[in-house]
């Protein structure tokens, strides 16, 4: 059994436990060591019977495997950098019950929850996370960092470039490109391209505001 963390203690962090669990009662694979978690106020403390064992300092000087439940893409990727230098792991993590074709490209650290269906010769990055009950159609690129919620239908020949954020719900139709950073609101329909560091919204999505 290879000793895990999970950065997040929140309700993600919650489920990523869950996730391993399941792969444990098939493969038994991770001891899950407990929570990492900047919040002091949890420091010690059992959340699912898991204790928070430290926060990313204190991950900077360990050597396990990790893997990173924070959901916003940004922030997701700022901790990351603070473990550049660290000789910790980043195992993949794939739910048991995923439909998935061996033409998927999976990049370290990345989290495929249970209920989804992964087609052909798709790119997933580094770091993404697939909440549960989603697709994913032939040819797709989904960028380093981003971050896909439940029940979204990603068509063929999309791009999702680093760091996007698709809500809820949300529906991409086959050879839109979304730009970095770009966050698409709960049940979006995106029709054509959207441009990066912006939050889009509707039925066709459309940019309502730009961040940097």
């Amino acid at each position: 059994m290879k000793d895990i963390v999970i950065i997040g203690a929140g309700g993600f962090g919650r489920e990523v436990a869950w996730l391993i669990e399941d792969i444990n009662n098939v493969t038994p694979t991770w001891n899950i060591i407990g929570f990492v978690d900047d919040n002091k106020e949890i420091q010690g403390s059992l959340i699912n019977g898991y204790p928070v064992v430290g926060d990313i300092d204190w991950l900077s000087n360990q050597e396990l495997y990790v893997v990173n439940a924070i959901g916003d893409s940004i922030v997701k990727k700022k901790v990351l950098e603070r473990l550049n230098e660290s000789k910790n792991s980043f195992p993949i993590l794939v739910h048991p019950n995923v439909v998935i074709s061996k033409l998927v490209n999976i990049g370290e650290g990345s989290i495929i929850c249970a209920g989804n269906i992964i087609t052909v010769n798709i790119s997933i990055g580094k770091h993404v996370i697939v909440n549960i009950d989603s697709t994913i159609g032939h040819d797709a690129i989904i960028g380093d960092f981003s971050t896909i919620l439940p029940s979204v239908n990603i068509s063929g020949y999309v791009e999702l470039e680093q760091c996007v954020s698709v809500g809820t719900g949300s529906a991409i139709i086959q050879g839109v490109t979304i730009g970095q950073n770009t966050v698409v609101g709960a049940g979006a329909v995106v029709v054509k391209d959207l441009p990066a560091n912006c939050t889009a919204v509707g039925s066709p999505a459309k940019p309502i505001k730009f961040h940097e």
